[in-house]
């Protein structure tokens, strides 16, 4: 067992050692609320509040991080790097961040709009409009997209595809079959830029086996309008190996974009299996670069046996957002456990940490492990992290001429969180990060519609909004 530190000359209690599993609330209690108070208010031992905007900013993990572990001997504050493990402090510093989120939440609230209904953000003003509302046939929709003639093709989780035109729902025949497995179904629809040339549309679903395991496939197939719609013309664009299938009701990714230079990047998510997200010739974790027929780029990362050749990116969670940007980069957000969901500028065969450099901890309040590289390994680091979780969903890019001065910056929806945030990156580097709603329901995807106003698809309810501008 360590040695405990020695009690301070002003009183301070040393930092106890655990020999057991045990939880971060514990040893927060234990160890910080003598002077920290229960909920980070301070007052104990003359220590200030740690419940501040400022202190609340990721620019501050770091530093939060280095005091728990080495001390603060001006203020009395014995170190702790000698007692315990580096996740162990870690998992105090994402405690820290939730009792932040929760005073910061109950002091300043929600954005809320004013008796006009009117939301005013940093730049713009805008106001929520219902488009298709609750109980109108939405089962857990998933995703949304639009033909060029202005009818909406919605996926709903439980397998219907649905095309809304004139104020109402028509199911589409013939889609493929899929499993609700968990977080898994009829998932992601995106319409090939050039539809009008060409009729593709692409989609992502959990494909079942004969065992009642799945995994994310990608196809691409046409509709045939008439008193039916009907799906036909199906090709397969990615199917993972069989023996990647499993039972797992866990993290099916899925997402599709088109990059305008002839390929598309998708995403599954590491289905549960987090140590698969490390290797590149599993399929697991990963986001993919192929051509839109299916085909492998030349120019792909893990091309003569390094790994999958259809894999760009590696150690992902489970990227359930991704969109390209008006310079052509390509960003995701994906989920972690407890805290450390991530927005990402993805970079061709980088490594992005899942799970050995995180800044989760474990749903039951246990620590995993930290986020900063260790023993020569490189990972990308995620541009912004959110602390606590919002269960990050749906990623789209503000493409203009409407809400123009949002021009080029991303909106990321939450599940947990009922969010909808938004996001400027310059330089690599996130610059505005602002929460424009919260608490309306679960956001499932987020787009930037053909009649410029930013459409949210949500859970509970089930329905479909969108952002319109106000002045």
């Amino acid at each position: 067992m360590p040695k405990r530190p020695k009690a301070s000359a002003k009183g301070v209690p040393a930092p106890k050692p655990y020999a057991f599993r045990v939880t971060v609330t514990q040893v927060y209690m234990d160890n910080c609320s003598h002077c920290h108070g229960d909920n980070g208010e301070g007052g104990g031992a003359g220590s200030a509040t740690l419940l501040t905007k400022e202190l609340f900013d990721q620019a501050h993990d770091r530093g939060f991080f280095d005091a728990i572990k080495d001390g603060v001997p001006d203020r009395a504050m014995p170190a702790y790097g000698g007692v315990w493990p580096d996740n162990m402090i870690w998992g105090l510093v994402v405690h820290i961040r939730e009792l932040q989120a929760k005073a910061l939440r109950a002091k300043y609230g929600s954005p809320k709009p004013d008796a006009k209904g009117i939301y005013h953000s940093k730049h713009h003003n805008f106001k929520m409009e219902t488009v298709i509302k609750e109980g109108l046939g939405l089962s857990t929709p998933w995703a949304i997209d639009w033909l060029p003639d202005g009818k909406m093709l919605i996926t709903n989780r439980p397998g219907a595809l649905v095309v809304f035109e004139k104020g109402a729902l028509r199911p589409v025949e013939g889609v493929p079959t899929s499993i609700q497995l968990g977080q898994g179904g009829l998932l992601d629809i995106t319409v090939h830029p050039d539809y009008k040339s060409n009729g593709w549309i692409y989609m992502a679903y959990a494909e079942p086996d004969e065992k009642g395991a799945a995994m994310t496939k990608i196809v691409r197939g046409k509709l045939v309008f008439g008193k039916r719609i009907r799906w036909t013309s199906q090709q397969t664009i990615f199917q993972a190996p069989k023996d990647s299938y499993n039972k797992s009701g866990n993290h099916f990714g899925s997402r599709i974009v088109f990059d305008g230079k002839r390929h598309i990047y998708f995403s599954i998510g590491e289905r549960g299996q987090q140590d698969l997200a490390q290797d590149p010739g599993k399929p697991n974790g990963k986001i993919f670069r192929v051509n839109e027929d299916g085909t492998v780029p030349p120019d792909n990362p893990f091309l003569g046996g390094k790994g999958l050749p259809e894999v760009w990116s590696y150690g992902h969670r489970n990227p359930q957002g991704l969109a390209i940007d008006l310079n052509g980069n390509v960003f995701d957000t994906e989920h972690g456990p407890r805290g450390g969901d991530e927005f990402n500028l993805i970079k061709k065969g980088a490594n992005y940490g899942w799970p050995k450099a995180i800044y989760s901890i474990n749903y039951d309040d246990v620590p995993m492990t930290f986020p900063w590289p260790r023993d020569g390994v490189a990972y990308e680091a995620p541009l912004l992290r959110w602390l606590p979780s919002c269960a990050t969903c749906g990623l789209a890019v503000v493409r203009g001429p409407k809400f123009g001065k949002w021009k080029g910056d991303l909106l990321a929806g939450g599940l947990a969180g009922k969010n909808l945030d938004r996001i400027r990156v310059k330089g690599g580097k996130v610059v505005e990060h602002e929460e424009l709603l919260q608490g309306m329901g679960r956001v499932r995807d987020v787009a930037y519609g053909p009649d410029g106003a930013i459409y949210l698809v949500l859970n509970g309810p089930d329905e479909v909004d969108r952002l319109v501008e106000a002045p």
